[in-house]
């Protein structure tokens, strides 16, 4: 019987802003966070990510490569970001150059155990819990379901 080869847990080459909070265990390498944000318990943040300042990331939020979330957002428990479109019909496989991008706004709230694929995502959005957003959002407003749909306008909006 071989013996597996085991990682843990980690905080490797992030760059941190001022008042960041940190509940471990987590796992964060290669990202930036912003000031005064708030990460939760059992987030994974990979390489390449940026999130903005004020944010709040809560527990089992996983944030892959090359997405970047703006100020005073909050990803809740358990919201999932995808890179791999699945462009080819399965995995990339190492294939880098076929994942894509994910842009968040300003005061965007990602509600529970939603999945997030590479969009675009604008200023002063909802996404509802459980919603699978899977085009980009360029209106303000509260979007919900599977796929994502707007569901009304915010006032003032």
């Amino acid at each position: 019987m071989s013996e597996p080869t085991i990682s843990q847990v980690q905080i490797k080459d992030v760059e941190f802003g001022e008042r960041v909070e940190i509940v471990e265990p987590v796992n964060l390498y290669g990202c930036k966070i912003g000031n005064a944000t708030r990460i939760g318990p059992f987030v994974e943040i990979q390489k390449n990510v940026t999130i903005g300042q004020g944010c709040k990331i809560q527990s089992h939020a996983f944030i892959c490569e090359w997405v970047t979330i703006g100020n005073d957002c909050f990803i809740s428990h358990g919201a999932m970001f995808i890179n791999d479109p699945f462009a080819i019909g399965g995995p990339a496989r190492g294939n880098k150059d076929l994942w894509r991008r994910t842009e968040i706004g300003n005061h965007v709230s990602i509600g529970t155990h939603a999945s997030i694929l590479p969009v675009t995502i604008c200023d002063d959005v909802v996404i509802g819990a459980g919603s699978v957003v899977t085009k980009d959002i360029l209106k303000p407003g509260i979007y919900a379901g599977n796929p994502a749909k707007l569901i009304r306008e915010l006032s003032g909006k």
